[in-house]
């Protein structure tokens, strides 16, 4: 079969049956055929794929940072919850670390504001403010 028909059938895969293109794609990287590689689907998903990495490590520090507000800040909850509330953010803590590499730890320092913003507006929904001003904590 001509590379340039292989490389058409691969790039036809990616749309109709991604499982079976990622395998392809990987024969194709071990066994070195370059050249008969989908490119434009491989860096699309690459960058996909880093884009996934970012998203789970800010959930993941969102949910330390939601956990810790409901800690500090729901005191009508605090005595029935807390210990579940500090469970989690052990284990939040535990995912974030298995997964967490300099660049995710640049990214997630880079938009902690962000982070922080959408915790504490989750938060204070949660714990029916009016104005999350309330618990903002003073510099």
């Amino acid at each position: 079969m001509p590379i340039i028909s292989l490389i058409s059938n691969i790039s036809q895969l990616y749309e109709t049956d991604p499982t079976l293109w990622l395998e392809k794609t990987i024969e194709c990287l071990k066994r070195d055929r370059l050249d008969q590689l989908d490119i434009e689907h491989l860096i699309e998903e690459l960058e996909d794929l880093g884009k996934r990495d970012k998203n789970k490590a800010a959930s993941l520090l969102e949910q330390i940072i939601r956990h810790l507000l409901l800690l500090q800040y729901w005191s009508a909850e605090h005595d029935s919850n807390a210990s579940h509330w500090e469970a989690e953010i052990d284990g939040f803590r535990t995912q974030l670390r298995r997964h967490l590499t300099t660049t995710l730890h640049q990214y997630l320092e880079q938009d902690l504001s962000i982070i922080y913003q959408d915790a504490l507006r989750y938060t204070s929904k949660k714990l029916a403010y009016k104005t999350y001003q309330r618990i903002v904590p003073t510099a």
